[in-house]
């Protein structure tokens, strides 16, 4: 069984990715991309493979942002927002791929769309990620 999680901590992640992912856009041909985007992928990965709690944008909430809002009023399953991790992670490897490649078109729209669900989540509360995995989990259970 999954762990519950505060789920403004997921929400706090996507719009650091969301401003890291930005920036990587914008920088897209530069040395710049390429370092914020493995930093990118590995926070993903940390998430994705290690579990929420070793997320470097999840623990700074923990320990820095959560002490100041207070707890949360409700928790959620931690499995979805970690499945949409996998999904951020598998986008942004893409990306490092297709930089290390010389592909920027390829990078672009991996960037552009992890950027995009990055985005959904942090301002409007909508996990793409955790929706495919809400999904998934109906039509195969």
């Amino acid at each position: 069984m999954s762990q519950q999680i505060d789920p403004r901590g997921p929400r706090f992640g996507a719009a650091v990715t969301t401003v890291v992912l930005a920036v990587t856009l914008i920088t897209i041909d530069s040395t710049l991309a390429l370092v914020l985007l493995a930093i990118q992928a590995t926070a993903f990965g940390l998430g994705t493979f290690v579990g929420l709690g070793a997320q470097p944008y999840g623990v700074i909430y923990k320990k820095l942002v959560q002490p100041r809002v207070g707890k949360p009023t409700e928790l959620e399953d931690s499995a979805p927002p970690r499945f949409a991790q996998s999904v951020g992670f598998a986008f942004a490897v893409v990306g490092l791929i297709a930089l290390l490649a010389d592909n920027t078109l390829i990078a672009q729209i991996s960037v552009g769309l992890a950027l995009g669900a990055a985005f959904l989540n942090s301002a409007f509360a909508f996990c793409l990620g955790c929706e495919m995995y809400l999904i998934g989990k109906r039509i195969f259970s």
